[in-house]
């Protein structure tokens, strides 16, 4: 039976890198996109003829796609939805598991329908993927010390500090766009990031704030804190599929909508979430970053 991985703190939300095409005639474009449209076409009716959806998952996301200690099924914010979305679409779902950096090259190659993983959207994605509307809104945070704010009153301050995180991150291209050095870790348990923060080998984490929310939570011995005025970096996730699955994208963003107004994502979102709804927007002042494409 499977344990379950709770609280992995290190969101892999780095850009999918890709490279610049060449610009082409008119005609090779409007080429381009009458083979677009096909290639939707196919892809949806492949769906409905076989009546399964194939979706990538990491199922080690918590709280959006996890096993529960003691469980061998999975669950979690962005399981349910697509479970919900699946059911409303009369298709069998089938999850296929992938590490994080596998899921999008997996929908490239065929073996995935979709992918639903926390999934930022980044204009490097857009150039490649086609994006359902968004499901969850959000925005990045850091903890620091409980003392001292580790002597953090602005993201100027972050220049010399120390940052946990993982090394190709967004969170890590933040901090050193402020002049701090990141810490890089494995696949390591939040406590020991939390830990670093509380005994001084870093000064801060920065990472997605319902995700600090509830490691704060689940570790309230430790003398760290949300930082109470830094709000920045506004972000959406939402579902992925294949580039110009324009029928899929079409289909399920209805569904979506369906769920938004009839309060299934907010009903969702509050039992994975501690009681917030990630599923609107938060009303708060979010800083936005100049000078860094993320």
């Amino acid at each position: 039976m499977r344990k379950g991985l709770l609280f992995i703190f290190m969101l892999m939300l780095s850009a999918f890198l890709v490279a610049c095409g060449s610009s082409e005639s008119s005609d090779e474009s409007a080429s381009d996109n009458n083979g677009g449209e096909e290639a939707s076409d196919s892809k949806w009716s492949e769906i409905q003829e076989s009546g399964e959806i194939v979706v990538g998952t990491s199922g080690t996301l918590f709280p959006a796609s996890y096993y529960p200690e003691d469980s061998d099924q999975m669950t979690g914010y962005d399981v349910e939805i697509m479970r919900e979305v699946a059911d409303r679409l009369n298709l069998e779902l089938k999850f296929e598991e992938y590490g994080v950096d596998g899921l999008l090259s997996a929908i490239k190659s065929g073996r995935i329908d979709a992918v639903i993983n926390d999934m930022e959207v980044t204009k490097d994605r857009q150039e490649q993927f086609t994006f359902s509307e968004p499901y969850k809104y959000s925005y990045s945070t850091m903890i620091v010390r409980e003392s001292d704010l580790s002597g953090i009153e602005k993201l100027e301050d972050l220049e010399g500090k120390t940052h946990g995180g993982g090394a190709t991150t967004v969170f890590s291209r933040i901090a050193e766009h402020f002049g701090a050095e990141t810490k890089t870790y494995g696949n390591v348990t939040n406590d020991v990031y939390l830990r670093d923060v509380e005994n001084g080998n870093t000064d801060f984490i920065i990472n997605d704030y319902y995700l600090q929310s509830l490691a704060l939570k689940a570790l309230p011995e430790l003398e760290v804190k949300l930082h109470p005025d830094l709000k920045f970096h506004p972000t959406n996730s939402a579902i992925v599929m294949p580039k110009e699955a324009d029928k899929m994208k079409e289909e399920i963003d209805a569904v979506l909508k369906e769920m938004r107004e009839d309060g299934t994502l907010t009903k969702i979102s509050e039992e994975f979430f501690g009681g917030k709804d990630a599923s609107e927007r938060p009303e708060t002042d979010i800083r936005e970053l100049e000078g860094l494409d993320l």
